[in-house]
């Protein structure tokens, strides 16, 4: 266990910081599933959305920037398809 104020702090500070994380990650998840299930008029409104979560997401450092270009090009090329 840490012994410095500081240190337990920090310990506080991350364990918050890593729940809210994976609550945005796994609703973020959940809404590219549900954008992929969708049909075609659906997938156009749910789409500015999701992509609005993923960038914020990428802003924050929860995932990669790369990943997250990578990931709004397949959900675009999978709206276009439909």
């Amino acid at each position: 266990m840490a012994n410095h104020k500081s240190s337990l702090k920090r310990i506080r500070n991350s364990e918050t910081k890593r729940l809210r994380n994976r609550y945005q990650s796994r609703t973020t998840r959940n809404a590219m599933k549900k954008l992929r299930e969708a049909d075609k008029k659906e997938a156009e409104t749910l789409f500015p959305s999701v992509v609005s979560m993923i960038d914020k997401l990428a802003k924050k450092n929860i995932i990669h920037d790369n990943k997250a270009s990578n990931l709004k090009s397949q959900l675009a090329k999978h709206v276009n398809a439909l």
